[in-house]
């Protein structure tokens, strides 16, 4: 009995030893191995004779209760020990605030975008639209531009490979000549052809990168032909939209005399604020000019019945003024820190 006795306080300090279940399983096997202590005594039972084989079985007995129950105390103490363990190294302080979905937004020349279609559409202008992978023909014939023409060149524009009769779009001014082409035969049962309003924004693509120049950028062309339709209506509705667009009467707007092949005559337009941190300085936003009788023929409108102007401007640079970001590229990076402002 007292051999018994110390075998199962031998195994309960073995077991309190283990420092983990890998350990406690080695513990386990010296007392229920094959060659385990408790085991042996088990095996010298047919030795015995009955009378004492009754007694020492009971005695064994107990022994293997109290060495079994001192192992599932030790398996749960280290059960215990390894949760506790791994809520300390994943604890969360749950008194921080909660981290939310947040919600998205437009990007803001997206937003820009929606801005200036919705101004134009308010006095009569129709969106329209067209491929951005563009004809040689529809992107320069069409638009009065010879062959020998500088924006031909492959410094300016991205051709494909193998293929030179088609060209990423450098402007969207092409959607000129397939909305005149378009208008014309939706009305050619007329004998007065209604005015074509239209504006065409979208991405355009030149070989161009700087702080306030990007490869791939945007632009709307606006385009209205009709009867009578003059430079000094022109005039009028660029002043109005940049006034109603930059949300100020304290707006000075410039016509300064340039050259396009499309337009004749053209104009750069410019304007100048008269607060704040532009204040009296001009800035360049877009070109603009009647439509040459050439573009006119080749739309398929009578150019000594009706006339026309075009223009055309950079709604990402519109965003920048409107915003106050001073490099254009932020607007392309993807960096959602910097777009978040606008949401």
């Amino acid at each position: 009995m007292d051999k018994l006795d110390q075998l199962v306080q031998q195994a309960e300090e073995a077991f309190s030893a283990a420092a983990d279940g890998a350990q406690l399983e080695q513990a386990k096997a010296r007392f229920f191995g094959k060659s385990g202590s408790l085991t042996e005594q088990m095996k010298a039972l047919g030795k015995l004779a009955p009378e004492q084989k009754r007694e020492a079985g009971a005695a064994i007995n107990r022994a293997k209760v109290a060495i079994e129950a001192a192992l599932e105390a030790r398996r749960e103490s280290l059960r215990e020990a390894a949760l506790l363990a791994q809520l300390a190294a994943e604890a969360l302080d749950v008194t921080l605030p909660g981290r939310g979905s947040v919600s998205g937004g437009l990007h803001p020349v997206s937003r820009t975008l929606e801005r200036i279609e919705s101004l134009f559409r308010s006095v009569g202008f129709v969106v329209a639209d067209g491929p951005e992978i563009e004809t040689d023909w529809h992107n320069f014939t069409a638009l009065n531009t010879p062959e020998n023409h500088p924006a031909r060149s492959m410094h300016d524009t991205f051709y494909l490979e193998g293929r030179d009769d088609v060209l990423l779009r450098t402007h969207t001014s092409p959607v000129q000549n397939r909305a005149m082409m378009a208008h014309v035969e939706r009305y050619k049962h007329l004998d007065t052809m209604p005015d074509i309003r239209v504006i065409a924004p979208g991405r355009v693509y030149r070989v161009d990168s700087d702080a306030t120049h990007s490869p791939m950028f945007h632009q709307v062309e606006g385009l209205w032909v009709g009867e009578n339709v003059s430079f000094a209506d022109l005039k009028g509705v660029i002043a109005d939209f940049l006034r109603k667009f930059f949300e100020t009467e304290d707006l000075q707007v410039r016509f300064r005399p340039s050259f396009f092949p499309f337009t004749e005559p053209s104009a750069e337009i410019d304007v100048a604020f008269m607060s704040g941190a532009l204040e009296g300085r001009w800035l360049e936003i877009a070109g603009c000019g009647m439509v040459h009788p050439n573009v006119l023929s080749l739309g398929g409108i009578d150019p000594e019945r009706y006339t026309g102007f075009a223009f055309g401007m950079g709604p990402d640079r519109l965003t920048m003024l409107r915003y106050g970001v001073n490099d254009l590229r932020l607007f392309f990076e993807g960096d959602l820190r910097f777009l978040s402002q606008f949401r």
